[in-house]
């Protein structure tokens, strides 16, 4: 039997669960070349009536549980304007939060001003989460962000100012004309900076996006396998030299500023997706939401269902995506609670598959701990294949 790991508090008599909580703003100024998420440029025309419609459903929805960690995507979240900001957050204000709730809305350098951050503050949100990318105006350029560099570090040192104690700041290497040197050089400048936190992600080219076009007529120049590979290997180094832990493949942060939203997801612990195009996890069903903005406004509107699709999962799923999730963690996997967890060892179902794995290097099995080795991380798509159940 399936043992998930269920966090209940009592408030008021009630017995309440605990989650995670997922706000997704949809609206872009621009759509970056290489972004396949569900965003949009010039429809700003329906910000109004969709952060009306989302607070209804926030109101919904969201009033069962108690709320452990808040992360509002997009999109740009930093793009509303300060009324729909008000709403919004007032909004999840209103919902049953944890005293330790982390709440992080993600930012695009050029969108944060006094204004925004001071709402921000005033609604409790503790982390913001930068998308810069890249120190080098020529990448940003190419890769259709709207910001430059400068733009990025006024926001930054704006939002210290204004009292932010806990900013992640997003880079992309493997972008297309990147050097090596180039990525190192934004590495070295971010650092100065001292954020608690980088995310550092290699470019996926994505069906569907203005890079996988030009990828397919062969304009794309991206660096060789190689180069990303050094500059992977770069980033562990730069980072764990200026105090940076790395706790996931592409994420790193000072002591006690692991993203706890984020290692939700890793952990597979359940989690509220509300708003457009927004995914769920609860009771063992994955939830994702319609993709149409006008539609979500229409049906929210007429008390109608939003959900447009939902997978129960099985024992094989759950298995499956427990592997694949906690081999992001660079703790890896406890074998002691894969046990609890399906009340199963993990041998029984991955034996052969974890004893190939590790005599090829590719997985270190250490304190009752299954986890990546470091060619195990440069392959972990090859591994993680392995661990699909037939």
């Amino acid at each position: 039997m399936f043992h998930d790991t269920v966090y209940i508090e009592k408030r008021g008599g009630i017995l309440m669960k605990e989650i995670s909580l997922y706000i997704h703003i949809p609206f872009c100024k621009q759509k970056c070349l290489y972004c396949d998420f569900p965003s949009y440029a010039g429809k700003e025309i329906l910000i109004d009536e969709y952060i009306e419609s989302l607070n209804k459903e926030i109101l919904q929805k969201g009033k069962d549980y108690i709320i452990s960690s808040i992360f509002i995507g997009g999109g740009t979240p930093s793009y509303l304007n300060d009324d729909n900001l008000n709403k919004l957050l007032s909004a999840l204000n209103k919902l049953n939060l944890k005293d330790d709730l982390e709440f992080t809305v993600e930012c695009n350098p050029g969108t944060l001003n006094a204004s925004n951050l001071e709402i921000m503050k005033k609604y409790n949100v503790n982390r913001l989460s930068m998308g810069l990318q890249s120190t080098k105006d020529n990448i940003l350029k190419n890769i259709g962000r709207v910001h430059n560099y400068e733009q990025f570090k006024e926001n930054y040192f704006l939002a210290r100012k204004i009292g932010f104690r806990n900013i992640n700041v997003d880079l992309m290497f493997g972008l297309p004309d990147q050097t090596v040197n180039e990525w190192k050089e934004s590495l070295e400048e971010i650092v100065k900076l001292n954020p608690e936190h980088i995310s550092a992600y290699s470019l996926i080219i994505e069906e569907g996006t203005c890079f996988y076009d030009l990828y397919e007529k062969d304009k794309l120049k991206l660096p060789s396998e190689d180069e990303e590979r050094l500059m992977y290997s770069y980033t562990k180094k730069i980072l764990n030299n200026h105090g940076y832990h790395q706790y996931e493949i592409s994420n790193f942060s000072k002591a006690g500023n692991e993203c706890f939203h984020n290692k939700a997801y890793w952990k597979c612990n359940e989690y509220l997706g509300l708003g457009v195009s927004a995914s769920s996890f609860i009771d063992k069903k994955r939830i994702k939401n319609i993709d149409n903005i006008r539609e979500y406004i229409k049906r929210i509107n007429n008390n109608e269902s939003v959900e447009d699709e939902i997978h129960v999962n099985d024992m094989k799923d759950d298995i499956e995506e427990f592997m694949f999730m906690g081999f992001r963690m660079i703790e890896g996997i406890s074998i002691d609670y894969f046990k609890e967890r399906f009340n199963k060892n993990i041998y029984e179902v991955y034996k052969e598959v974890i004893e190939k794995n590790i005599n090829e290097g590719l997985l270190i099995y250490d304190s009752g701990k299954l986890y990546l080795s470091s060619k195990g991380i440069e392959l972990s798509n090859y591994v993680m294949s392995d661990f699909i159940l037939t």
